[in-house]
């Protein structure tokens, strides 16, 4: 056998005898059903408002008047609940329940206050209805990301705080003596929003002005998106993908460089935004050159994923939650190149303020980490009520209907930023450079209903799944969820 290969067989062994050593019934046995059940049922409803916000807003820019006159329903009423509901709502809110599956499996104990953690169920969806009803009549912080009034703030925070706290009480009372990737990231994404949740809650916007706000709040942002959204989704991704697979991760040391570089690399990212601006050029050159250092946990995470697919190609397209898990992955490496690129001077100069850098937000937040959630969710559902998914072709429709909308936005959001920048730099009058935008506008509205049909129609197949079985006629053809998990692979 080749050094490397001898190399990379070893270390596929060690990572699974890294992981714990109670059989699967007994790991079962430590997680709290009707707990994760509840997380994410909610999070089901949060996947189909947020996604649908975005579609209805969509529709504005070629019908601007089709929603009426009032106020509640307008565009810039209307896109915070769409950002919020799909960050807060959608992801974080399945992203939770996930982690009451993942954890205890992990660390080999129960999670602790778990009675408190039904309790804060209902209070965190309480609370982010509220705040799109607030959001919805105008009380709004004018942060993006950040637009919940205080007091919906206040709770989210405690929330998380309490989360954090959660969390790190249990992996203090583990079994398990060694940390699977999975956790490092899940307690790092929970310290880290509760600090980024300080700065965006509290402090910025109410003792930052001028342009150091602008700076802050691109730092905020990016915090939100890099040290929030990235590390949950990376939580899932290394969890269930090998579990899907039956098949250890791929490389214990490449995730060790992926975390590292994360944590490094992503705090300085965010002023990229504001190139060109009156903030300090130091500052602008070393958001620049962070961006493209942050190639480095991409390609690695990427490695590691795709590495983990080796020798389990051939039951690809029967594993839906596989599927969901590397399309997701395709979607980061074209997002992340996006995002690393137009950091740079001379590529933001045609892409700054135009639609390609919403075919980024897009591809990352939605086709990446959203996606992710929702393979997790395909694969632990059906194991908390016990039984296959009830129509993997159901399922499989909703993965292309899925894939076909968030493809078609990203490639149409690109060419529409693209010809919106050398539009604008040969100088076209913007009110003439709108006049060809409106066949890419209506081809992304399309692309946003096809990608709602196909949540929708997952969620029904979800709702399905867990339908007592003599009122419903599975379809077992294909293989949803295979049984092993990373604490049994």
């Amino acid at each position: 056998m080749p050094p490397r290969a001898r190399q990379g067989k070893e270390e596929c062994m060690s990572n699974a005898a890294a992981m714990p050593t109670m059989n699967s019934q007994e790991l079962d046995d430590l997680v709290d059903r009707p707990l994760v059940r509840k997380w994410l049922l909610t999070g089901m409803f949060w996947l189909m408002f947020g996604p649908t916000v975005g579609a209805v807003i969509s529709t504005f820019f070629n019908y601007p008047d089709y929603m009426g006159t009032a106020l509640e329903l307008q565009f810039g009423r209307l896109r915070p609940l769409h950002v919020n509901g799909v960050i807060f709502g959608a992801f974080s809110t399945l992203f939770i329940g996930l982690c009451y599956y993942v954890v205890p499996r992990l660390c080999g104990v129960r999670v602790v206050w778990e009675d408190w953690a039904h309790r804060l169920c209902w209070i965190w969806n309480l609370t982010l209805a509220a705040g799109m009803v607030s959001l919805a009549f105008g009380y709004n912080q004018g942060l993006e990301a950040g637009e919940f009034p205080f007091f919906v703030d206040l709770v989210i925070f405690v929330a998380i705080t309490f989360l954090c706290a959660q969390f790190l009480v249990t992996t203090a009372n583990r079994k398990e003596p060694q940390l699977y990737v999975s956790m490092w990231y899940l307690l790092a994404g929970f310290v880290w929003t509760v600090m980024t949740m300080i700065l965006g809650s509290f402090i910025l916007p109410y003792f930052i002005s001028g342009i150091s706000s602008a700076a802050f709040h691109g730092l905020y942002i990016h915090y939100i998106v890099g040290l929030w959204i990235t590390p949950a989704g990376y939580v899932l991704i290394y969890y269930f993908l090998p579990a899907a697979v039956q098949n250890p991760i791929y490389s214990h040391k490449l995730s060790l460089v992926g975390f590292w570089s994360l944590a490094l690399f992503y705090p300085f990212v965010g002023i990229h935004h504001y190139l060109y601006s009156p903030i300090a050029d130091w500052a602008e050159t070393l958001a620049i050159i962070t961006s493209m250092l942050l190639i480095i946990p991409v390609w690695t995470v990427l490695q590691n994923f795709f590495g983990t697919m080796i020798g389990r190609w051939r039951d690809f397209g029967k594993n839906l939650p596989a599927k969901f898990f590397i399309m997701g992955s395709i979607m980061y490496l074209i997002g992340c190149f996006q995002g690393s690129t137009e950091a740079l001077r001379s590529i933001q100069e045609p892409t700054h303020f135009t639609d390609f850098v919403i075919s980024h937000s897009h591809l990352t937040i939605f086709g990446t980490f959203v996606v992710w959630a929702v393979g997790g969710l395909v694969y632990v559902w059906p194991k908390i009520h016990g039984r296959e998914l009830w129509s993997f072709k159901a399922g499989n429709w909703s993965f292309w209907l899925i894939t076909l909308g968030i493809s078609t936005m990203g490639i149409v959001l690109t060419a529409q930023g693209l010809q919106q920048g050398y539009m604008w730099m040969a100088g076209v009058e913007w009110m003439d450079s709108l006049v060809p935008l409106k066949a890419f506008w209506f081809t992304r509205t399309v692309a946003g209903i096809i990608m709602d049909l196909g949540m929708t129609l997952l969620v029904y197949n979800l709702i399905r799944t867990a339908m007592p079985e003599e009122s419903v006629s599975p379809e077992t053809t294909g293989t949803a969820s295979p049984v092993p998990s990373p604490a049994t692979a």
